[in-house]
């Protein structure tokens, strides 16, 4: 194997992240019924929000109330609540990608596995935990405690402060959002491998070393002798 350390984004690269499902369960506890239409409008707000997230131009605690502001002002309860109770019902209803365990098995024992997430630190860890996954890695560095997001190759600086600076072109970035977790490979100076599992065009500028549609398929690359 080429890699000395393999670092993996965490949501929908190898967990699944069913935001509806874990908003609908979160929402029934405040007797609301919680529709595909009111997630439409929970992304119109939300999904900008990760955007400047990642751009750094709001903190982590600022997303997380914003994006529940309509809501809390609509319920009477503090959008930190809403928050809270949003991040417990994602990592009870969290489950790994299909692949990412036969995947963590093939990688353990021939390198490091780390993951570097611009997830919240109350569901990553919780998750890592009730998945049984937590063993498989060696470094676990998440946005909201470094105070900086991926793409900005600082989060990576850190990262590898705590790996013990590795050489880099012995460590390759995996993850499913090009703008952040590719682009941030890039930025940081590793070798990069974008999963696409639903077939997107790449954004311009963006070149990852490799693609693969599955997880199944990046063992196979990683692992073929």
């Amino acid at each position: 194997m080429n890699w000395d350390w393999i670092l993996f984004d965490a949501d929908e690269t190898l967990f699944t992240f069913d935001a509806f499902g874990g908003l609908q369960r979160m929402f029934l506890d405040y007797s609301v019924t919680f529709t595909a239409d009111d997630f439409q409008d929970y992304q119109a707000v939300n999904k900008p929000l990760w955007i400047d997230y990642q751009n750094g131009a709001i903190s982590a605690l600022h997303l997380q109330h914003q994006r529940f502001q309509g809501w809390s002002e609509r319920l009477n309860v503090p959008a930190g609540d809403l928050n809270a109770a949003f991040l417990n019902a994602m990592a009870e209803i969290c489950t790994p990608l299909p692949g990412a365990v036969s995947l963590l098995n093939a990688l353990k024992d021939k390198v490091k596995i780390g993951i570097i997430t611009n997830g919240f630190t109350a569901l990553q860890q919780i998750r890592l935990e009730r998945t049984g996954l937590r063993d498989f890695f060696d470094l676990l560095v998440i946005s909201e405690q470094v105070g900086i997001a991926k793409p900005d190759r600082r989060i990576f600086d850190y990262a590898f402060e705590q790996m013990g600076n590795p050489p880099r072109d012995r460590v390759m970035m995996v993850g499913d959002t090009a703008e952040s977790d590719i682009l941030g490979g890039i930025n940081a100076g590793l070798a990069t491998c974008w999963l696409n599992a639903h077939g997107r065009s790449l954004p311009q500028g963006i070149n990852p070393t490799w693609q693969v549609s599955s997880l199944g398929e990046l063992e196979q690359l990683l692992c073929k002798p």
